[in-house]
């Protein structure tokens, strides 16, 4: 049987290498690049007002704002480090509607293992009741964002 047309088990998918980073290995060591080089690390007063929050804080308050949107990846990721630019340009247009929060689950798996994530990047919508509202894996483009966030009534 020809390896390219060989049935795929159930619930199998291929997805590019630039999308995803399994948590364990992938797009490890050998990436370059650090979030904290490219988006200031700023403290919980200050990420109110249009930056990402870099943090290894589990206990935050939603209720201050109408989403608050967690990304769970790594600095060194590739797809993650893609993410950096959209995560900044949602901090400063929704400033005081959406919270942006980035956790590093190479330094730290403990977010990892309180979202229940498998694969970076992995974004994480929570609403002001801290409930949460969407999920997605991967690179998720910026119109994607902004339409899902018309479809939840932020504007």
């Amino acid at each position: 049987m020809n390896m390219r047309n060989r049935p795929k088990p159930a619930g199998f998918a291929i997805f590019p290498l630039t999308l995803l980073c399994v948590l364990s290995a992938a797009c490890g060591p050998g990436s370059e690049g650090n979030l904290a080089a490219q988006t200031a690390q700023v403290t919980k007063a200050t990420a109110a007002e249009g930056a990402v929050l870099v943090t290894n804080d589990l206990n935050l308050d939603f209720s201050k704002h109408l989403i608050t949107f967690i990304e769970l990846g790594a600095d060194r990721c590739i797809p993650c480090k893609a993410m950096q630019p959209i995560m900044m340009e949602i901090a400063a247009e929704y400033r005081g509607k959406v919270q942006v929060v980035f956790y590093d689950v190479w330094k730290d798996p403990e977010p990892a293992r309180k979202y229940g994530i498998q694969l970076i990047p992995t974004q994480v919508f929570i609403d002001g009741m801290g409930k949460e509202v969407f999920r997605h894996v991967g690179l998720f483009p910026k119109d994607e964002i902004l339409k899902m966030f018309a479809e939840k009534g932020i504007r």
